[in-house]
């Protein structure tokens, strides 16, 4: 045992309370945080789209659906949160990614299948969350030359300028070192959301009170190919709207270690899903309601209102402000899985390492190096190619299934050894099989979706 006088550096600092028990720089995550964290990435623009979705499926297919992806997603959720540690989820070694979680519980090959799918997931997102930001923007301007010269008038424009707008920002944004930092940005993200999707229920209620809402349907229309696949994406945008699990053990590596980092990661689950299920439900019954069979694909850049039109612009910059945080949370963790590897295969490097303290900012000239040159090469890739959210809806269909499903299960299995064959077992088996037919369907969506979009692909010419 250690004398007083033998301490080191670090056992002095874990003894003041500066670090956790294996070294690294103390937690300070709570609750509250962890919950913003994971209703910043769970909700995104795409709760607007909610209503489309029921127009595709009708009432009672999609009701049920929205009400069984959040009891799905919820469940695996609450698996994956027991990954957090090994071999104990409370007491057991810390496993600081969901990658490191896949490969002590599953192996070195669904490990590297891990990686792959959760890094293409968090470029692609990043690259449409630039796109969606965009278009937004677009809409503000769009919304307002609608106002001044009427709703026949096209007001269309280019989406470039928005899309380098947004990007800069997101360059100064970048430079905040990890995900522990991300607290404030986490929170104004998650009350933008709720600013956003609010708005869309008060118009929607305002229309249904003017008694212009339209035609809904009980159940999906499949009178043509075009509906079939129209119903297969709406399928996929319900499963995908409530994926966040790949970047769930990340927001778990922010909590303080007592009380026990699952057990308060699991309330977040639970207040983090429960409110974007809230949200999602009013949004998407509402505005069916409001819109019927003709409701646009997101009713605030698709203009399902038109006015009083400051609401509809005060809507879109709570989206493009939310989007700005949402970018941060999602690609954290592949900022710092780059990082790390450099650091371990250059050593030492002053460049890589050395941290330059301006007043309360830290500066690194590593991260502000490559964390800019991917942040334009991300704006580069959305002004290029107009299509790319259909593309993201195929990476969405490819990833959704493993990430949010497939690993969450089998760790899950593998830790508590479920006997093969036991009516748990089976019944888990059955989630899994169940939720990969809808990633197919969706991925078979997508790719028609791509095929069309292609057909009309022009370079650097993303329109609004």
């Amino acid at each position: 045992m250690k004398t007083p006088s033998s301490f080191s550096f670090g056992d002095r600092e874990i003894m003041n309370g500066n670090f956790d028990d294996d070294g690294r720089i103390k937690r300070t995550g709570t609750l509250l945080t962890a919950s913003a964290h994971v209703m910043a990435v769970v909700i995104g623009s795409g709760v607007l789209s909610l209503a489309w979705c029921l127009a595709q499926l009708g009432w009672i297919l999609g009701v049920l659906l929205l009400a069984a992806f959040a009891v799905i997603t919820w469940y695996t959720c609450i698996l994956l949160s027991d990954c957090y540690r090994s071999p104990d989820p409370a007491t057991g070694t810390r496993n600081y990614n969901y990658m490191q979680a896949v490969k002590v519980n599953l192996g070195g090959f669904k490990y590297k299948l891990c990686g792959i799918s959760q890094y293409v997931t968090q470029v692609g997102t990043t690259i449409g969350y630039i796109i969606t930001s965009a278009i937004s923007m677009a809409a503000v301007k769009r919304s307002n030359c609608f106002h001044k010269y009427g709703h026949k008038h096209g007001c269309h424009m280019l989406n470039n300028t928005y899309v380098l707008i947004f990007g800069c920002m997101e360059i100064v944004l970048s430079q905040i070192p990890n995900f522990h930092e991300l607290e404030l940005v986490s929170i104004v993200a998650t009350i933008m959301s709720f600013a956003y999707a609010g708005i869309g229920i008060v118009l929607s209620i305002v229309t249904i009170a003017g008694g212009t809402s339209s035609k809904t349907s009980l159940k999906p229309n499949m009178t043509s190919m075009e509906n079939m696949w129209n119903a297969f994406s709406a399928l996929g945008d319900i499963a995908f709207a409530y994926s966040f699990s790949f970047v769930l053990l990340e927001i778990q590596d922010t909590l303080k270690q007592t009380p026990p980092e699952n057990k308060v990661m699991k309330r977040s689950c639970t207040v983090g899903i429960g409110a974007a299920s809230l949200l999602y439900m009013l949004c998407a019954v509402l505005g069916y309601i409001a819109f019927g069979n003709d409701s646009p694909g997101n009713y605030l850049t698709g203009f399902g209102f038109y006015e009083p039109f400051w609401l509809v612009d005060i809507g879109n910059i709570c989206v493009v402000i939310h989007l700005l945080g949402a970018f941060q949370a999602i690609i954290q963790p592949f900022f710092a899985a780059v990082e790390n590897w450099s650091r371990e295969k250059w050593p030492g490097s002053k460049f890589i390492e050395r941290e330059y303290i301006i007043g309360k900012f830290s500066i690194n000239m590593f991260r502000l190096t490559w964390r800019t040159i991917y942040v334009i090469i991300a704006t580069i890739m959305a002004m290029m190619f107009p299509f790319f959210n259909s593309f993201m809806g195929l990476i969405g269909a490819a990833t959704y299934w493993p990430l949010a499903i497939y690993f969450p299960v089998e760790m899950y299995i593998s830790r508590a050894k479920i006997q093969t064959g036991s009516f748990k077992w089976i019944w888990l088996k059955l989630l899994t099989l169940i939720c990969l037919i809808v990633a197919l369907m969706a991925a078979a969506a997508s790719i028609r979706g791509l095929a069309v979009s292609v057909s009309s692909f022009e370079l650097f010419h993303s329109m609004s």
